[in-house]
Order: C-alpha cells, then sequence, then structure tokens
C-alpha cells in the first residue's frame, strides 16, 4: 500500500434507505474514489449482515482507505473494525445512535437489536483514527453518551451543536465539514 497515494473514500450509511439528498450521497458523488455500500436486499437488520457487506466492498480494494460512516453505518464500522483486519487510514463516525437505550417510535427495539447482533456495542478502541462528530440534539443519542462512545474508541469528539441526526429529515443535505474531515484523516 503506498501511504502517500489518496485514499479511496468507502461510504457507510446506516441501515435506512439511501437518500439523494444526504450528505454522504453528495460526498460521495464528489469524490472519484468512493464507493459506497450498497443497501442490502435481505436480513437489512442483520448486524453480521452489514458487516460482511462492508468487508466485501473493503476486499476489493487496495490503496489507502478512509472510511465514512453515518448512524447505524458507524455501529456497522466499530463492529467490522473489531472482526477484522485490514488497513485503514482513519474514520469518520458521525451522529453514532445509541443502541444501549430504547430507540424513538419507528426503529427498532433493544430486543430486535440485540437478536440482530449490534448489541452489545463494542468499547475497546479502534485501530485505526477516527472522529466522532456528534450532535447535542440528535433523538437517536444523547451527547454525553456518544462522548463516552468516543473516548471507549480512541476517537476525537467533535461537538457538532444542534444539528439534529444529521440527514435530510432534520434539515440537512450537504454538509462541507465532513470534505475536512476526510481531509484531515487523510
Amino acid at each position: 500500500m503506498n501511504p502517500t497515494a489518496p485514499p479511496t473514500v468507502v461510504i457507510v450509511p446506516g441501515m435506512r434507505d439511501h437518500v439523494p439528498a444526504h450528505w454522504q450521497t453528495i460526498l460521495s458523488s464528489e469524490i472519484a474514489s468512493s464507493r459506497t455500500v450498497p443497501p442490502l436486499t435481505s436480513d437489512r437488520l442483520s448486524c453480521d449482515a452489514q458487516v460482511a457487506a462492508l468487508d466485501d466492498i473493503l476486499s476489493d480494494l487496495s490503496g489507502p482507505v478512509v472510511l465514512v460512516a453515518h448512524s447505524a453505518g458507524v455501529m456497522t464500522t466499530v463492529h467490522w473494525a473489531h472482526r477484522h483486519s485490514r488497513p485503514i487510514r482513519g474514520a469518520l463516525l458521525a451522529t453514532p445512535p445509541d443502541f444501549d437505550t430504547p430507540l424513538p417510535a419507528g426503529h427498532a427495539t433493544p430486543e430486535v437489536l440485540r437478536e440482530n447482533g449490534w448489541t452489545p456495542v463494542p468499547r475497546g478502541p479502534l485501530p485505526f483514527p477516527s472522529i466522532v462528530a456528534a450532535s447535542t440534539n440528535d433523538p437517536l443519542a444523547g451527547i454525553d453518551r456518544v462522548a463516552r462512545l468516543a473516548r471507549a474508541w480512541g476517537s476525537r469528539f467533535v461537538d457538532l451543536g444542534p444539528v439534529g441526526h444529521l440527514n435530510p429529515a432534520s434539515g440537512h443535505g450537504e454538509w462541507p465539514r465532513a470534505r475536512e474531515f476526510v481531509r484531515e484523516l487523510s
């Protein structure tokens, strides 16, 4: 692997459908050397299936990689990092959900998350540099709990302020700071 080569940016979305106005979709369209983990057509709630989909993308790459994960994609990334060993230059982990507490209506229950392998959430240090970017008013996770996850993972913690879940539903499409964080990790 050439450490000076520009990295491939691998987009790791959450479990919901891909949305054209989402900052990850916009970012991937701006970076020629990006790949996106495709949405699963079956076993969408399976942590193992999500981790395998990420590993499939990574196994096809030979150069440096920066992971860009959002929401449950952060949890996919963390589970992957604790199961696999491939060189990763760094990871942006944006607005991870708190799977240890009940999520709002319309999301998986703690029982469903446990049955599908999402909990317990790994708490060991990640084997690569990472940035956890969190919102002060994310309906899927309290900022203090996300800060504790960031410390456990050995990640740099960034308080984004009140940006909701940093998705189109919370009024966010393009997110220029994502490009800044990717450059920092590259």
